[in-house]
């Protein structure tokens, strides 16, 4: 006869281990939705638009405009008509740069504490605050 052996685990012991940590992860991104970015790598290097949204687990942002791509479209309702639509595809945080507001060129991000205690982005070279569009 086969006796049932039972293994203890230690899976939902510990906060952020075991098989949701991968999931729950998220990565750091410099920008936020509504910023104005210049793309700095890729084949659509120099193009500058809106950051359409902002994917914090794979890291990835959609900026208007750029890494445009063909997808093919089916119709699923009756009044709606099947094809090939254009749309901008997402691409990695690391390939683009904020806009400052002062010079109007791309910057380096830096984070400061105001003295009324909220978490402020700075530009690098000019120092002005680039404001979070929200």
């Amino acid at each position: 006869m086969r006796k049932n052996v039972y293994y203890k685990t230690d899976r939902g012991q510990r906060l952020g281990h075991g098989r949701h940590a991968l999931k729950a992860s998220r990565e750091v991104i410099h920008v936020c939705k509504g910023d104005t970015v210049r793309v700095v790598r890729g084949d659509d290097k120099g193009k500058e638009g809106k950051v359409l949204q902002v994917y914090p687990k794979t890291g990835r942002v959609k900026v208007d405009g750029v890494n445009i791509v063909k997808k093919h479209r089916k119709a699923r309702r009756p009044e709606e008509t099947s094809g090939i639509i254009e749309m901008a595809a997402p691409f990695h945080a690391s390939n683009v740069m904020l806009i400052d507001s002062k010079t109007g060129k791309p910057t380096r991000v830096k984070t400061r504490i105001d003295a009324d205690g909220t978490k402020e982005r700075v530009g690098v070279k000019s120092g002005e605050v680039i404001p979070r569009a929200r």
